[in-house]
């Protein structure tokens, strides 16, 4: 069957899901990931052709049924690193990017300090701290197993040593009496109620353990997190949240209620309230 053929077939099914640009971006992603075929190859000779279409066929019915094109191919990219993805972690954000991005910025490339990624899911946050800060020691907590064996098998696609603690930070007070010099955390943040929003793909897909928080206590992450981080951050220790962009005003209540100082509030790309920091006092 001719690329060319199968590339019509994707969008007379697609189209009206996803979009003409999208579900070519898709289609390319799958035959590069599938065919070693790139999108400048198949321009210049549109009669390549393939002997068994099921497997792209398959992934058709999965994009039909809007699973995301990540977990279809198993991995994706995320501050400019390979990551490898299932529906056990969640697909890493551009914003989460940024979050990443302001930690290193400002840390010294050359500190050795140690860092606590608290709810690591994929092990992007503490991949990518780890990679670009090679004197900085990065744990990494989840309370999944299984998202924790994805973690590892990306720091070592990776080649960076982090260390994974399994463990719940809801009752977790300390980890082996361990001082961080910065904890981050992009930690469940999603209200029950703003599910309407979210699109099927996230929804029917994505792990709702590292989604969803109740409309009653939509800060308890966030609480258990500034709690640990009073007991477990060393004297002007930096706490880092990735937050929902409509809790802005009440996290920096709870951090200047705990006596956090110099506190930031930061717009995402969007222009949304999405990360907040804060030091220790």
């Amino acid at each position: 069957m001719k690329l060319k053929h199968l590339k019509n077939i994707f969008h007379d099914d697609l189209d009206a899901i996803y979009g003409e640009d999208e579900v070519d971006s898709f289609f390319y992603m799958l035959i590069h990931d599938y065919f070693d075929v790139t999108k400048i190859q198949l321009a210049m000779d549109p009669t390549i052709a393939i002997d068994d279409p099921e497997k792209i066929l398959e992934s058709l019915s999965f994009l039909r049924d809007h699973v995301p094109i990540q977990y279809i191919i198993g991995e994706t990219e995320f501050y400019g690193l390979p990551f490898k993805v299932n529906n056990h972690v969640l697909i890493p954000r551009p914003e989460t990017e940024e979050l990443v991005e302001r930690v290193i910025k400002q840390t010294a490339n050359n500190a050795t300090i140690k860092i606590l990624d608290i709810g690591t899911g994929s092990g992007c946050i503490a991949i990518s701290l780890a990679k670009n800060l090679p004197n900085a020691k990065v744990y990494a907590l989840d309370v999944s197993k299984k998202a924790l064996e994805v973690a590892k098998q990306n720091a070592k696609l990776n080649a960076v040593d982090v260390e994974f603690v399994e463990a719940d930070i809801l009752k977790t007070k300390s980890i082996r009496d361990l001082k961080f010099d910065i904890i981050v955390s992009n930690p469940p943040y999603v209200r029950e109620k703003e599910k309407v929003f979210m699109k099927p793909n996230v929804l029917e897909n994505e792990p709702h353990l590292a989604l969803f928080v109740k409309d009653n206590n939509p800060l308890l992450f966030y609480e258990a997190i500034t709690s640990f981080a009073i007991l477990n951050l060393t004297e002007n220790g930096v706490l880092y949240f990735e937050i929902n962009e409509y809790l802005g005003n009440d996290m920096i209540e709870l951090l200047h209620d705990n006596n956090f100082k110099n506190i930031e509030l930061k717009q995402d790309i969007f222009k949304k309230d999405r990360m907040i920091k804060g030091i220790k006092s």
